[in-house]
């Protein structure tokens, strides 16, 4: 069976049947195309970061371009094609990542070495099956809608003709714990042929700082903090002049905050498919900041410089990506590497953690270590406000800041004339799954195919 790149990066379906790998070369070739499969348009790629920024606080669409009107209205219907795309995405990447933990590594073909590192590809697949079920659940789960029980569909094998129905919401999020702990232990067995290094492939310590994301979002802060300590040292906080240059083309793998990237580039660049191109103000300028984000940088932020104001007054349209080389994702043709994961986050989880049943003197310690490279004063002091707001600062447009607030608890704005009804809170499933003859997948409520 050939594994060339062509073959994992097409999309599979319900009629592709894979037969066994048998080399760690074809295992470890199945685990890239789990990330090709993540840097699509619909996932990572811009979609899956658009959705959680134009329902927050601290961006919004233009509606440009015609992109992400029935996401940022909450029309959709359980056709819509952002929901459709984007759950197919996430379950194409997760069925590459079940064909590789599908894999028994003990019977490849070739050396004790080869089999070492098709074994750490393997964890990498567990590990990458966390990280989509958890956008999924995120995305399509019932945890932030009234009275939702409901998780995500939990396909832990590679079957094509499988119709399962979705788990519920504790049971999801054992899965994801369980996926997290395998792969840690799976990463951590053998040589780790991929180290810290290489920034564009899931690393033991990136696989650990995806795990504080996740656990930081369930509120296990004690698994937060321990994460956390792991990774202290091993990376290091932007400085002023690195800090905006981190995100753009030149640094691709190369930033010192960077921990973990899905690899872009010219030749695999997105294009008009890109996330650049929907935040840009010369490409569709469909995903701008919204005034009360620009007005919390103080003059002296550097952070406040990334965002280009185009006009003035209430017409003003603040944009985050810019051609002057101005903002995060500038690349003209979108060959950014996408960063998924960085050590500013590490620290803004360590702070909340340590804030909650912690060190309040080490959260402090982890505040400083960011503003004082933003250009501002050290704090003599760090609470939950000054969390909050920082985070909105730092990542800001990372396709965090919906999650975020869903987790605190806290209403997100809908614009005028938009429903009411916190059950659009959660995607629609796509009528395709629920339609299926004697399909046991239940809709989420609120929608045209609600039964």
């Amino acid at each position: 069976m050939s594994c060339s790149d062509d073959f994992v990066d097409r999309e599979f379906n319900q009629d592709v049947i894979v037969s066994d790998l048998k080399t760690s070369n074809e295992v470890i070739a199945f685990t890239r195309g789990i990330y090709s499969s993540m840097r699509a348009t619909t996932y990572y790629g811009a979609d899956f970061l658009a959705y959680s920024e134009i329902r927050s606080d601290e961006m919004y669409s233009t509606l440009a371009g015609g992109y992400y009107q029935n996401v940022y209205n909450y029309t959709m219907l359980s056709n819509d094609p952002y929901a459709v795309s984007t759950y197919n995405q996430i379950y194409t990447a997760i069925a590459k990542a079940n064909i590789v933990i599908g894999t028994n590594i003990s019977s490849l073909q070739g050396s004790d070495a080869d089999r070492s590192n098709a074994l750490f590809a393997q964890g990498q697949a567990y590990g990458l099956r966390a990280i989509g079920f958890f956008d999924a659940f995120r995305l399509y789960g019932q945890k932030y809608i009234p009275n939702g029980t409901l998780g995500i569909v939990l396909p832990i094998k590679y079957d094509p003709k499988a119709v399962m129905p979705r788990a519920t919401i504790a049971e999801t999020e054992a899965q994801i714990e369980a996926d997290f702990t395998k792969a840690l232990q799976l990463m951590t067995a053998g040589v780790n042929f991929v180290g810290a290094s290489n920034k564009t492939e899931l690393s033991i310590n990136a696989l650990k700082g995806m795990m504080s994301r996740y656990y930081l979002y369930k509120g296990d802060y004690a698994k937060v903090r321990s994460l956390t300590n792991d990774l202290i040292g091993k990376y290091s906080v932007a400085t002023q002049d690195l800090h905006q240059v981190s995100f753009q083309f030149v640094m691709n793998g190369a930033a010192p905050n960077s921990i973990f990237e899905l690899a872009v580039g010219i030749n695999s660049s997105l294009s008009t498919g890109s996330y650049r191109q929907r935040l840009n103000q010369l490409g569709y300028g469909n995903i701008a900041v919204s005034a009360s984000a620009f007005d919390a940088y103080t003059t002296n932020d550097i952070r406040k410089k990334l965002i280009t104001v185009v006009g003035s007054g209430a017409s003003a349209v603040r944009y985050l990506s810019n051609n002057n080389g101005t903002g995060k994702y500038t690349n003209t043709v979108g060959a950014d590497n996408i960063k998924m994961l960085r050590y500013e986050e590490i620290l803004l989880n360590g702070i909340e953690a340590e804030l909650n049943g912690g060190d309040s003197t080490k959260a402090l310690n982890y505040y400083n270590q960011i503003v004082t490279n933003r250009g501002l004063s050290a704090a003599t002091s760090v609470d939950m406000t000054m969390l909050k707001t920082e985070r909105m600062k730092e990542l800001l447009g990372e396709g965090l800041r919906q999650w975020d607030l869903r987790r605190w608890g806290a209403t997100i704005a809908r614009p005028a004339g938009a429903s009411t009804d916190p059950n659009l809170n959660a995607f629609p499933i796509p009528r395709g799954e629920t339609d299926l003859a004697n399909s046991p997948i239940l809709p989420n409520p609120g929608y045209d195919n609600s039964k």
